[in-house]
């Protein structure tokens, strides 16, 4: 099995990658490698990567050569970046998933998976577990062009029978993941004994997703999902910036304080009061959802920053001291 992914070298898309080579996958990689490249060294031996823009048609078309699946996870991503760049969040959507679509049409891919997101369903779900059947209400540039884009799959379904699957991710988090996200950066500001940023009060909620969950949920997708659809890869759970924020300053031991930040206002339309999503769907076609506890989760994500990052050092040299002495001292 052949398949290009798209934003291969990024964080879900690493592990997407990662995943699928253990499985045995023949992978394509594209990615314009402006955010780094998070791939092992060991899988980039195992596949063929190639430098580019998705807005490029002619590079879209010649990765898409002889693959049966394309993965499209390439998007700008970040709160702050996506708000300082509307043209740029809109054009990499929009002309990037035409060139995407267009290319698996022309070579006769079997499905076209994508990468949406939560933030189709904007402020207006806050009652309970929002599942797909409820009315979106996107506000951003980011989430308007991922909801345009899931009406366009469905229209090229209709009219070129293009199988393809809508994936609208709740909050991924993992190993990996830099700190234009929260998770991260809280551990970040924890381990240098900075504070810890919030905006607004701390109250609002967010359903974290498994990065594991998230790459098993995609896949299983792939293999398992017929015509054109929409699904929500969401853990069902709901927990306060607020507690998270304790939470990790629990696992690392820190000293940090928290503050509170008023949003300014690039942010006010990304900031959501509650948001937490339900799988049954994916469950109904797959058997799978996501179950990973977020204290498991949080645990692997402190274990690798301590192993791979300049402030978990130092962090871990600091609690190695602390340890010596008291064991000196007894």
């Amino acid at each position: 099995m052949k398949a290009l992914v798209t934003g291969g070298a990024g964080f879900i898309g690493s592990h997407l990658v990662e995943r699928m080579v253990e499985l045995g996958y023949d992978v394509v990689v594209l990615d314009n490698f402006r955010r780094g490249n998070k791939l092992d060294k060991s899988v980039l031996k195992k596949i063929t990567l190639i430098e580019g823009d998705v807005r490029d048609y002619d590079t879209v078309f010649e990765a898409t050569r002889n693959v049966d699946y394309v993965f499209h996870l390439a998007a700008v991503l970040g709160v702050d970046i996506v708000a300082d760049n509307p043209v740029e969040t809109m054009e990499t959507e929009v002309v990037g998933l035409h060139n995407v679509a267009r290319a698996a049409i022309y070579f006769g891919v079997e499905k076209l998976i994508y990468a949406s997101t939560s933030g189709v369903y904007g402020k207006s779900a806050i009652e309970k577990a929002v599942s797909e059947d409820f009315d979106v209400s996107p506000k951003t540039s980011y989430a308007i062009a991922k909801r345009y884009n899931e009406i366009y799959l469905a229209s090229l379904f209709e009219e070129k029978n293009l199988q393809s699957v809508s994936l609208r991710f709740f909050n991924v988090y993992g190993p990996k993941q830099d700190n234009r996200m929260v998770i991260p950066r809280f551990f970040e500001q924890a381990l240098t004994g900075r504070p810890i940023t919030i905006y607004g009060t701390g109250k609002q909620t967010r359903d974290f997703t498994w990065i594991g969950d998230v790459v098993t949920a995609t896949l299983e997708l792939a293999k398992k999902a017929r015509g054109c659809g929409i699904y929500n890869i969401s853990n069902e759970s709901e927990i306060t910036i607020e507690e998270l924020a304790h939470k990790i300053i629990e696992i690392t031991g820190s000293d940090s304080e928290i503050t509170y930040i008023v949003p300014s206002k690039n942010r006010y339309d990304f900031e959501v009061e509650r948001r937490f999503g339900s799988s049954k769907k994916l469950y109904e076609v797959t058997g799978f959802k996501p179950d990973t506890p977020l204290d498991y989760g949080l645990q692997k994500v402190y274990e690798y920053i301590l192993n791979t990052t300049i402030a978990g050092a130092k962090h871990q040299k600091k609690v190695n001291e602390a340890a010596k002495a008291e064991e000196t001292k007894n």
